[in-house]
């Protein structure tokens, strides 16, 4: 079964043997209660009987001769216990004050420190992070779809020209758009389609085929039995550090031995970031001298990770992109030096892509393949903007995989890419 049919197949309809023995036990059913009821109306009969039979008795009623001497003695002793009484009432009264008042104190020192407790946060499932992330692209894309539709009453040259211009717009690439649109030239000549609408669920399937091409995502992380070392690239502000902290986070929870490495020695504000993402998420950092060379200071964590005994060592670098000869010497020497220590290393050189950029990143994207061989894309900020269509974008022109997908600010948003879901999660309602 096809990733499209995974999605939006239509369900299957019951056999009509079971839709026979449902109604047989739904018939069943029925007659037990038509049953019970005659059980308890007669039971009802019998309780009315039981009641006017008891209505029915006599009632024996009992004179008391009350001298009048005893009314007056009985009075008096009323009022001492009333005056008694008045006086235990106001005293537990005051006593009940006191105590009402130290418990009122008592829990506004408490409040601050059982707010977490009385709101407990309801745990997203990862569909819905990526039904939430997608939604301002979804709705972007379904919307134009939608105006498209409207608009055109035949199918024409001017129709599949007009299609074309609509999904450049909604960042899916320009050579998905081109592929697209030729692919339903062809399938509109063979379905003699006359009528737009008969193209809708047509051009949804043709953008789940071209993200499934061969069935070969290749999504998975290749960890390893024992270090893991991930080289993290990308332009500075795109959100890469923050990725790396997050992931610190995720693995430790795992129960992973972490190790981070600030090797964009030339921006203190990077050191100083991701020492403050390792104090928060209490992982260790190898930092080096301001203006120290990168190199040395990734010898210096692959060396403590061995030693250690360290399951996954982030390694974060400069995004300097506008002087590509200086960055591809730092990569490359960086490159060496993994390798020296432990020789299959890196075992993921992820790219990290803000997703708001739309085809800019696709262009950061074959701009930094060109320097370093890349093993994935980390997609961050999806969660923030329309754009998410560039992620066919990758796939088709670079055929780079996206391996990561941040879905927001929370420290547990970020979590490892799934093909299924994302496509889910931006086609979804629009057939």
């Amino acid at each position: 079964m096809g990733l499209f049919d995974r999605l939006f197949g239509k369900k299957e309809e019951p056999k009509i043997e079971d839709v026979v023995k449902e109604a047989l036990e739904n018939l069943d059913l029925s007659e037990e209660v038509e049953e019970n009821q005659t059980v308890v109306e007669e039971t009802a009969t019998d309780k009315v009987e039981e009641t006017s039979a008891q209505e029915e008795l006599p009632q024996v009623s009992t004179e008391e001769v009350i001298e009048p001497e005893a009314v007056e003695e009985t009075a008096q002793e009323e009022l001492e216990l009333e005056s008694d009484e008045l006086e235990r009432f106001q005293e537990s009264e005051k006593i009940l004050e006191e105590e009402s008042q130290e418990s009122l104190e008592t829990e506004e020192e408490l409040t601050s420190e059982v707010v977490e407790e009385e709101l407990p946060q309801v745990e997203e499932t990862v569909q819905e992070k990526y039904d939430r992330s997608l939604k301002k692209t979804r709705t972007g894309f379904g919307a134009r779809l939608n105006a498209f539709f409207a608009n055109f009453r035949s199918v024409d040259e001017e129709f599949f020209e007009e299609l074309e211009e609509l999904l450049i717009m909604s960042d899916v690439g320009v050579q998905v758009a081109s592929n697209l649109t030729e692919e339903l030239r062809y399938e509109a000549k063979l379905e003699n389609a006359k009528k737009p609408d008969a193209l809708r669920r047509v051009i949804i399937e043709k953008l789940v085929e071209l993200y499934e091409k061969d069935g070969n995502y290749d999504e998975q992380i290749h960890f390893q039995d024992g270090l893991t070392v991930m080289l993290f690239v990308g332009v500075n502000g795109v959100g890469k550090t923050t990725s790396i902290g997050k992931l610190a986070h995720r693995y430790k929870q795992a129960g992973k031995k972490v190790m981070l490495v600030a090797a964009d020695t030339f921006r203190a504000g990077a050191v100083a970031q991701l020492a403050e993402w390792g104090r928060r998420v209490d992982v260790p950092v190898v930092t080096g001298p301001e203006k120290a060379d990168p190199a040395s200071v990734v010898f210096d964590g692959m060396e403590r990770a061995v030693a250690e005994g360290i399951d996954i060592l982030m390694i974060d670098t400069a995004g300097r992109l506008q002087n590509k000869d200086n960055l591809m010497a730092e990569l490359e020497k960086i490159g060496r030096i993994i390798k020296r220590v432990v020789p299959e290393a890196p075992h993921e050189t992820f790219l990290a892509l803000d997703a708001s950029t739309g085809q800019n990143a696709l262009v950061q994207a074959k701009e930094f393949s060109k320097i370093t061989p890349l093993t994935g894309i980390v997609l961050t900020k999806i969660d923030g903007t329309a754009r998410g269509g560039v992620v066919l974008a990758i796939r088709e022109e670079l055929n780079i995989p996206v391996k990561l997908i941040g879905f927001g600010e929370k420290i547990d948003d970020i979590g490892e890419f799934n093909s299924e879901n994302f496509m889910k999660g931006l086609l979804e309602g629009l057939i």
